[in-house]
C-alpha cells in the first residue's frame, strides 16, 4: 500500500474516532433519567392540547359529523344521530377532545422523543430534525385529509346505498369509532416513511432488504388495508391500500439515502 493510501486511510480513522468522541456519554441511570425526564415533558403537552381542544368540542363535532350529515341528506334520511345513555354525548365529547390534543401536542412530543434520541447521533445526522419534525406532521395530515375529503365520504355513500332498504339509526359513539378508525388509521399509516427512516438510519433495514421483500409488503399492506377499510368492497380497500404502496416505494428510497453505509461511504468520500 502506497504511503499516500495509508495515510489517507488515517486521516478517514482518525475523524471518526473524532467524531465518535463528541457524542456524550451517559450511564444507565442518566438514560432511564433522561426517559422520564422527556415522558413528563410529553405528558404535560397531552393534558396541555387536551384542555384546548376540549374548549372547541363542539367546533370539532362539527367538523367530524359534516360527512355523515352529507351522506344522510343525499340518501334523504333525517340528518340526526342518536344515543342510548344520557351520558354518551358528555364521553364522546371527551374521546373527540382527547384525540384532537394528541394531534395538537404531537409536534412537540415528536420534538421530545427527538430529544431523547439526539444524543446519540453525529452532527451531521441531527441536521434531521427539522425535516424530520415537517415531514411526520405534514404526513399524518395529508393521510387525514385524504381520508376526510375522499375515503371516509365515499366509503359513507356506498354503505347506505349499499343498505337503502333499511331505516339508518345510527349511534354517536359507534359513529365516533368509525370516523377516528378511518381518519387516524390513514393518518398513521402515511407514516411509514418515517418509520422506515429510522429503522434504516439506525441500520436495521436497507434499500435492498425492502425491494427484496416488496411482494410480502404488498400482501401486509393490503391485509392493513382490508382492516381497516369501514366497507366490504375490493375498490374501496385499493383506494386505502394504493397510497400505503405509494408511501412503501418512497420508503425504500428513504432507506437507501440514510442507511449507515452510504452515510459512512459519503464521509469518507468528503474526507479523501
Amino acid at each position: 500500500m502506497a504511503d499516500g493510501e495509508k495515510e489517507n486511510l488515517l486521516d478517514r480513522a482518525r475523524n471518526a474516532v473524532t467524531e465518535r468522541a463528541e457524542l456524550p456519554g451517559m450511564s444507565l441511570l442518566e438514560h432511564l433519567e433522561e426517559l422520564r425526564r422527556r415522558l413528563v415533558h410529553s405528558v404535560i403537552y397531552l393534558v396541555a392540547g387536551f384542555f384546548i381542544a376540549y374548549g372547541f368540542h363542539e367546533k370539532i363535532y362539527g367538523f367530524m359529523e359534516k360527512p355523515i350529515k352529507y351522506a344522510l341528506a343525499k340518501h334523504h334520511q333525517p340528518a340526526l344521530l342518536n344515543y342510548h345513555n344520557p351520558i354518551d354525548g358528555f364521553n364522546m365529547y371527551l374521546k373527540i377532545s382527547f384525540m384532537a390534543g394528541c394531534i395538537i401536542s404531537a409536534p412537540f412530543i415528536l420534538y421530545q422523543v427527538w430529544l431523547f434520541i439526539s444524543p446519540g447521533l453525529y452532527k451531521s445526522e441531527k441536521r434531521f430534525v427539522t425535516p424530520f419534525m415537517m415531514a411526520t406532521v405534514g404526513l399524518f395530515l395529508a393521510g387525514a385529509f385524504f381520508g376526510y375529503r375522499w375515503v371516509f365520504p365515499g366509503s359513507l355513500d356506498f354503505l347506505f346505498t349499499f343498505n337503502k332498504d333499511f331505516n339508518p339509526l345510527i349511534e354517536i359513539n359507534e359513529y365516533t369509532d368509525l370516523f377516528l378508525t378511518v381518519i387516524l388509521g390513514l393518518g398513521v399509516t402515511f407514516e411509514l416513511p418515517i418509520l422506515v427512516m429510522f429503522l434504516a438510519l439506525f441500520g436495521i433495514v436497507n434499500a435492498r432488504f425492502l425491494w427484496k421483500n416488496l411482494r410480502y409488503a404488498i400482501l401486509i399492506i393490503f391485509i392493513i388495508a382490508a382492516i381497516i377499510t369501514p366497507t366490504p368492497d375490493i375498490l374501496t380497500m385499493c383506494v386505502f391500500a394504493t397510497p400505503m404502496l405509494v408511501l412503501y416505494l418512497i420508503s425504500i428510497g428513504v432507506a437507501f439515502m440514510v442507511h449507515p453505509t452510504r452515510r459512512r461511504r459519503k464521509r469518507e468520500e468528503a474526507a479523501s
